[in-house]
């Protein structure tokens, strides 16, 4: 065996995270080119589905008012953006409203009010960004901008499972999750990195800015990982759920995604950034 490499004790995960990762990603490449309403519609299935696991993870079996609330605020607001796409403000406002709203029914419950209420932000913004991405990217193509961008999260973390697992090492943070590596932060750096500035190269575009941008948004992947690891690790759980084998929760499945999304919305809609990096022009 190669130094620096450690012997890989087979897991079934290795066939079971490949398949539905494929299976997800066929999906939402769908309804990404499909057009209106196949994205509206799987995005609020996809904020149903995980409204459910984070309530019910932060209330320790009791959450169905604070879900109810939830779901309504979430869908309420993303209606609102469809409804009215040149209206960006009212939407935000909902959330803010509707994060008041689920914090005050949780506060009447006694169950964790802080908790309940950051799930409306940290599922709403995703939310309006990944429809905003699409509809109002300033240089248009936002198919290919969403695209780019689940490349780079699924880059992160297959190459961060497979230097990690292959290499090991030092633990990233071993309180927040023990599993994860340094060489798999590394790693996942890496792979998003050059699979972004491969799609960029294809689409026309400056390859070496995909590079950058597909390097920093992994660190950001990574952070949203960590961020759900801690919220776990807060409420003493495992996985967020079991709906999709080899992955866990839905959750587990999109926090990477759900921080990345709000990122990039921030660089490409306020900051004015090409994610493309010319091209198309």
């Amino acid at each position: 065996m190669a130094p620096g490499l450690k012997a890989v004790k087979f897991s079934r995960d290795w066939i079971t995270r490949p398949f539905f990762a494929v299976v997800l990603a066929a999906a939402v490449i769908f309804a990404i080119f499909k057009g209106k309403p196949y994205l509206e519609i799987a995005v609020a299935v996809a904020v149903l589905l995980a409204a459910r696991e984070w309530h019910r993870l932060v209330g320790k079996g009791r959450y169905g008012a604070e879900l109810f609330a939830s779901v309504v605020v979430l869908w309420t607001s993303l209606g609102a953006f469809i409804v009215w796409p040149h209206d960006h403000l009212l939407p935000l406002l909902l959330l803010v409203a509707g994060t008041a709203l689920v914090f005050t029914v949780a506060l009447l419950r006694r169950n964790n009010p802080v908790w309940q209420a950051a799930g409306v932000a940290y599922l709403g913004l995703p939310a309006l960004a990944v429809i905003a991405l699409r509809d109002f990217v300033p240089h248009g193509h936002g198919e290919w901008v969403l695209i780019g961008l689940f490349l780079i999260v699924w880059a992160t973390d297959t190459g961060a499972l497979f230097a990690g697992n292959l290499i090991g090492g030092p633990r990233l943070a071993p309180v927040l999750s023990p599993n994860k590596t340094w060489a798999g932060f590394i790693g996942g750096m890496v792979s998003a990195a050059v699979i972004e500035a491969i799609f960029v190269l294809i689409l026309g575009g400056h390859a070496v800015m995909g590079a950058v941008l597909g390097g920093g948004m992994a660190v950001i992947a990574h952070l949203g990982d960590l961020f759900e690891s801690w919220a776990k690790r807060c409420f003493h759980v495992k996985d967020s759920g079991s709906m999709i084998p080899g992955h866990g929760g839905v959750l587990d499945r999109i926090d990477s995604t759900l921080a990345t999304l709000v990122a990039l919305a921030v660089l490409v809609l306020v900051l004015k950034l090409d994610p493309l990096f010319g091209a198309f022009s």
